[in-house]
Parts: C-alpha cells; structure tokens; sequence
C-alpha cells in the first residue's frame, strides 16, 4: 500500500492557525500544541518536524507563530 506524504509547510502552519484564531477556534494565547485538534494525526508528524526546524516549541504560544499582526481598523 503506497502512502502519500503530507508536507507542510511553516506558511501553511501560519496559515492554518490565522484561520483558527481568526474563526474564534483557538486563541492566540494558548500552546501551539493545540493546533493537533484540527489537523489530522496521521499529518501531526510533519507539522511537528516543520516547526520544530524552524525553532518553535510545541508551548509557545500561537501568537509567536502568528508573529506581529496589523489591523486597518485600528
């Protein structure tokens, strides 16, 4: 049986957490680790090992993945 490999990405990851932030799933405040919810298990590997090469820890913090963020409505 042939498994195709998912790759992500540190842009999808972001990605991905905007939209959760930003839908109210999750909050900017709470461990990256968090994330796991809503990406599959079989893929949570990967997301692991893209953000671990890219020096983040599963308890930072969401909002230092998300970096700094600008609002037009401010």
């Amino acid at each position: 049986m042939i498994q195709a490999t998912v790759q992500y990405s540190l842009d999808s990851i972001k990605e991905e957490a905007r939209t959760l932030v930003s839908r109210g799933r999750v909050s900017r405040h709470q461990p990256i680790y968090v994330l796991c919810q809503y990406i599959p298990a079989r893929e949570w590997n990967c997301v692991e090992v893209e953000l671990e090469r890219c020096d983040f820890l599963l308890r930072d913090c969401i909002g230092e993945l998300l970096g700094h963020e600008e609002w037009n409505n401010d």
